[in-house]
């Protein structure tokens, strides 16, 4: 009796204790109150917590306003290109010489054969292109030219625009996509889930990579002329859409499983009971309850939806040139990595800092919007 009885007396405190940290971990109205100055929270909401908990998070918001520089330098590419380099994307100025600090020199120099005149041995003079001005030249070629003698500064930007659009766009409809299959599998159960389940399933099946490949590259030579639809073959909607199309099921998925225990609660088997319509349920019941978890995977699905559009332009099934992406971008200066880096370096840097900063931020989102969730996208 004794050691049982110090038995219990000792794992007391400690049960307490873990109690306390996992008080702690959840962040309640009371644990924030008592954080700032005993501030009472009496009837707060839960997005309204969630917003306390983000605020606090100075790293996650340090990141969203990186994201928000790198939109907003892309969004300017029309003013930067109209009135500071003087060019558009794709504007080649082969044969033409610019003023850098006060020199005159080519912005591509044309290579041949000469005679060295001391040896009068016959020597091959190698083509060289401009490189980066630093802003030495009034504006132009900051980042020097590519091999077309296009200013890759202004490409870069405007490839931003063409990406940031792609990922985006493609985050928005397979979102929408995914929530819509995930409410009607989820709800309805039986034969609709396990259509919906088997769609999944077959998405699922093949390599993201791999299946975005075989279907941008089809769609890319003719484009997509069916069912009334007609896209050209060059495009920015073949990237959305087979970007948006392999991705459904990884968003799909958890957010089916979430909505089949809300199925089982006992506010929805309320709402049927007072006659509410399955619409009315699954929108205005069921969509609410699961709008953090959405919030989050279109957070991140976006930064995944950028790395995966550079994958199929880099591979040619992408964005197809002369339109600009920081994927193609990467793919024509891989043939220049040794003696003009700045081509490859410049882009990849950009898509670094683009899906980091959304990283970043979105795994503070879901930390502030339910610090319980498990939420991640895999693939």
């Amino acid at each position: 009796m004794g050691a049982l009885g110090s038995f219990g007396m000792a794992t007391k405190p400690q049960q307490t204790s873990r109690q306390e940290s996992a008080e702690l971990s959840l962040d309640t109205a009371a644990v924030l109150a008592r954080e700032e100055h005993g501030v009472s929270i009496a009837g707060r909401s839960p997005w309204y917590l969630a917003w306390r908990r983000l605020r606090r998070n100075y790293v996650a918001f340090a990141f969203l306003f990186l994201f928000f520089v790198m939109v907003t330098s892309c969004a300017l590419a029309p003013v930067f290109a109209n009135h500071v380099a003087h060019t558009d994307a794709n504007s080649n100025h082969v044969g033409e010489d610019i003023k850098v600090g006060g020199k005159i020199v080519p912005v591509i120099s044309a290579g041949g054969t000469y005679t060295d005149p001391k040896t009068h041995e016959l020597r091959v003079r190698p083509v060289t292109i401009l490189g980066p001005t630093w802003w030495h030249a009034d504006g132009k070629f900051v980042l020097g030219a590519d091999g077309n003698g296009r200013d890759v500064a202004v490409r870069l930007l405007y490839g931003g625009i063409n990406s940031l659009k792609v990922g985006i766009g493609s985050a928005l409809i397979c979102t929408l996509l995914s929530v819509i299959l995930a409410l009607l599998a989820g709800f309805y159960g039986g034969w609709v889930d396990w259509v919906i389940t088997r769609f999944f399933d077959l998405i699922w099946a093949f390599p993201v990579i791999l299946l975005a490949i075989a279907l941008g590259s089809a769609l890319s030579i003719n484009g997509f002329h069916h069912f009334g639809v007609n896209i050209a073959s060059g495009s920015l909607w073949i990237p959305t859409i087979v970007i948006s199309y392999v991705l459904i099921p990884y968003i799909g998925r958890p957010l089916r499983g979430q909505i089949l225990s809300l199925r089982e609660k006992e506010f929805i088997e309320a709402a049927i009971a007072q006659g509410a319509t399955p619409a009315r349920i699954m929108f205005a019941e069921i969509l609410p309850n699961i709008a953090s978890s959405v919030l989050v995977f279109f957070t991140l699905i976006i930064a995944n939806n950028i790395l995966t559009e550079a994958a199929l332009s880099f591979l040619g099934a992408g964005v197809q040139p002369p339109n600009p992406s920081w994927g193609t971008l990467i793919a024509e200066g891989q043939t220049r990595l040794i003696t003009a880096p700045w081509l490859t370096l410049t882009p990849g840097i950009a898509i670094v800092l683009t899906v980091l900063s959304l990283n970043i931020f979105g795994d503070g989102l879901r930390d502030a919007l339910d610090p319980r969730a498990k939420i991640r996208v895999e693939h």
